[in-house]
Parts: C-alpha cells; sequence; structure tokens
C-alpha cells in the first residue's frame, strides 16, 4: 500500500488531475488470497479469484479520489469469502503545508487557523467526510463496509514536517487528526474502523503504541511472506487493539492474511 506526501499548499484542482499514468503490467499469477488494491492499480490486471478485496478510495493523500476505486470495488465484490472492505489515506500537514487547513471552520470544532488539536481535529473530520462521499458514489451502503485508516509516515504529518517537529503539541495535533478521521467516518454511519500501519509508523506519527486507540482493530503492513504475516498475528498490535489482518507480498501484489 503506497501513499504520496501532501505537497506544500497543493490546490484542489491539483489533487483531482494529478494522477499519473501507469503502464499496464505483464499478467500476473496470483494464487487466491485476500488482497488490497487503490491507485496505484490502475490499469494493471488484479487477482483473477480472491478471497476478499480491501480498495483504497484515495489517490494516495487525503482529499483525493482514486480514480479506478468503482473498477476495483467491482472486483473487490467479487471476491469468494470475505466481504469487500474499503481504506483512506490519512495525513495531518498543519496549516504551514496545505491549502486545505480548515481556518475559519466552526464544525465539528472551532478552527482558528492554528496547527492545535482543534483545528487537526477538523482536517481529519473534514478529510474522512470527504473519502466516504466519494466512496457513497460507488457503494451504495458505505457505512456498513469495515473502513481502514491508513497511517504511514510518507504522508504529511506535523510531528514529521519540520515546521513543526517532533514534540508533545505535535504529536497532539496529529492524534486529534485521527480521531476527528475516526469520528468523521462515524458520523457518517460507519460502524467499523480500524487502523493500517506497523508499529514503528504508529509510534513515529502518534509517538505510542496503544492507549488512544486501544479498542480499534489494527491491520499489520509489510510482511515479506505469508510465513510472517502468520506470525504478526500475534505481536503486540501498535493500537492495543485486536490485530485482524497482516499484509504480506505476494506475486506483485499485496495480499493480506485474516488471522483468527
Amino acid at each position: 500500500m503506497l501513499s504520496r506526501r501532501l505537497p506544500v499548499l497543493l490546490a484542489v484542482a491539483t489533487l483531482a488531475f494529478a494522477t499519473p499514468a501507469f503502464a499496464k503490467a505483464p499478467h500476473r499469477t496470483a494464487t487466491p488470497a485476500t488482497y488490497d488494491v487503490s491507485y496505484p492499480q490502475c490499469g494493471q490486471s488484479l487477482p483473477g479469484t480472491a478471497t476478499g478485496g480491501i480498495v483504497g478510495v484515495n489517490d494516495g493523500i487525503v482529499l483525493s479520489a482514486n480514480p479506478c476505486f468503482a473498477t476495483e470495488w467491482s472486483w473487490a465484490s467479487k471476491a469468494t469469502t470475505y466481504a469487500p472492505a474499503i481504506y483512506a489515506n490519512t495525513g495531518n500537514p498543519g496549516p504551514a503545508y496545505s491549502s486545505h487547513w480548515p481556518t475559519g471552520a466552526t464544525t465539528p470544532r472551532a478552527c482558528d487557523g492554528t496547527a492545535g488539536v482543534d483545528c487537526s481535529y477538523d482536517y481529519g473530520w473534514r478529510a474522512a467526510m470527504d473519502s466516504f462521499a466519494d466512496a457513497s458514489k460507488v457503494v451504495a451502503s458505505a457505512g456498513a463496509v469495515t473502513w481502514w485508516l491508513d497511517v504511514e509516515t510518507g504522508n504529511s504529518w506535523q510531528t514529521l514536517e519540520s515546521g513543526y517537529g517532533q514534540t508533545a503539541a505535535s504529536r497532539a495535533d496529529d492524534l486529534a487528526a485521527l480521531q476527528g478521521e475516526v469520528d468523521g467516518l462515524t458520523d457518517s454511519g460507519v460502524t467499523t474502523v480500524g487502523f493500517y500501519s506497523t508499529s514503528y509508523q504508529w509510534t513515529q506519527v502518534t509517538g505510542s503504541s496503544g492507549s488512544a486507540f486501544s479498542t480499534a482493530p489494527a491491520w499489520v503492513a509489510g510482511a515479506s511472506s505469508l510465513t510472517t504475516a502468520q506470525s504478526n498475528c500475534t505481536a503486540s498490535s501498535f493500537t492495543g487493539g485486536k490485530i485482524l489482518l497482516t499484509q504480506y507480498a505476494s506475486n506483485g501484489y499485496d495480499a493480506d492474511y485474516h488471522c483468527g
């Protein structure tokens, strides 16, 4: 699963049309498994037989739409065993690195334009609302689908940007943005929200494992083999919640193992 960093003062029009052209990949043989796909798979062949499918709704960053979501959702809906799920990118660039900062917003919180917890919460909430709106154009019952929030250091976070630094305040802001994402989805009617990350990336962004989202299910990224993915099911969860999925590389695809 890939993410794109949010450029400084990126305009809305750029977000909407900055999708790269992907060359059609050669045919790949994939064993039946659950797979996650998104904008990098646009125009490429998808696994012919899948036990499940998890589809990214964004074009690599928040407040953007995966142009192939409808096609990939149709593929995921044909899975043989598990219901399709959705994942959304997250981030919290702060006012210095975003043209979408909710300065002057009064809902869901009042934002005075600073890089504080209230504005960060608003930013995450609005990003989630945007992702849900994009998904709802294709998925009639998007609220009944399991949603995963993708937390990676490849996206822009206050705690990782030089303009803010790894301080307690910036981490509190990033946690507020993630809480805004969760609340934005639940306010939209989503009943199950989990997090995709690794312990390292989660700690880099939030500063800790567990506590803030201790009941949220986890999807562990990045294993190189099925064997490692299976062993990751019994590792400590970065959220503190139950590990439901572990990702691994399989024949050029991102495959996912269902724990337990």
